[in-house]
């Protein structure tokens, strides 16, 4: 993919004016702020080689270009998405505070959401990944420790890595979402186990700083941050740990959970969002029909 360029001097103003009012509005993380900023910069230096001088001068035509210009260069039909999601909600925020005439954006076709559906691990196989780490040492502890978390409680792997000491022995805990939302999410108890055995067996062995108090230690003593999480994921089971994510989900409604507690677990704001689960919950239904029912 092409070099993403700071945006030009003459959109510099009302761009970082729109970020900080996502961040104070709306509650935006730090990260999703970046990935605003490096959107709508991609689009206003496009504008920018195009003699564009101000926003007052975008119209609909260079929107549109942009949109195909990232089809020509190789971008995925999602990453085209976002991006023209980001130039809308821009170029409509500043039409509303009538830094702009006309929202150039206002007609701009919306490009249709590919429905992926998640890939969830098989109970068996997600079973068989954790019992097999079963050392004693304090890097096997925090793995299987780490792995019994995500599949109890369908955390983000930036949720994991934020959580700190303070969860000890807790049955639950009050995790902060995207958008600053807070929920509930119950433990289940072989994970308070294995994060209690961590705590107590591994987890002083491995800590560097003693005044650190990140609950998840690196083998150099120091907070295991989202990168570390996902290489242990990768080692252990060769898969990343949002597939421990849908694999919370898809469990739960196979189990029979009501579709809108699985989003209240996930964090889910659109019920949209948790709903491409029940796509693979039919499947299994329809499995367990086909090989149970004598007439199926």
């Amino acid at each position: 993919m092409p070099h993403i360029p700071d945006p030009p001097g003459w959109a510099l103003d009302p761009l970082e004016r729109y970020l900080t009012r996502l961040k104070v509005q709306r509650g935006l993380s730090q990260h999703t702020i970046d990935a605003y900023r490096r959107d709508i910069s991609q689009f206003l230096a496009y504008c920018d080689r195009g003699s564009i001088r101000s926003v007052v001068e975008v119209d609909r035509r260079f929107i549109r270009r942009f949109l195909a210009y990232l089809d020509t260069v190789g971008y995925s039909r999602a990453s085209i998405r976002r991006k023209s999601s980001a130039v809308k909600g821009f170029f409509t925020d500043l039409a509303l505070r009538s830094e702009v005439p006309v929202n150039p954006a206002q007609q701009l076709a919306r490009t249709k959401k590919p429905q992926r559906l998640p890939k969830a691990l098989p109970q068996r196989a997600v079973s068989q990944i954790i019992d097999a780490i079963d050392g004693d040492d304090p890097v096997d502890l925090r793995d299987r420790a780490i792995f019994e978390m995500l599949y109890a409680t369908g955390l983000r792997v930036s949720e994991l890595a934020s959580l700190t000491t303070a969860i000890g022995g807790a049955d639950s805990l009050v995790v902060r979402g995207k958008g600053n939302k807070d929920r509930v999410v119950p433990i289940g108890s072989p994970a308070v186990r294995s994060v209690e055995r961590w705590l107590a067996e591994g987890r002083p062995e491995m800590l560097g700083d003693p005044d650190i108090d990140s609950l998840w230690i690196g083998i150099r003593g120091r907070s295991l941050d989202t990168r570390g999480i996902r290489r242990i994921i990768q080692q252990r089971a060769g898969t990343f740990p949002h597939a421990l994510r849908h694999s919370f989900a898809t469990h739960l409604l196979e189990g029979g959970a009501d579709l809108r507690v699985v989003q209240e677990l996930l964090g889910h704001v659109e019920l949209a969002t948790t709903q491409l689960y029940t796509a693979i919950t039919r499947d299994h239904l329809k499995a367990t029909y086909e090989r149970s029912h004598p007439r199926a």
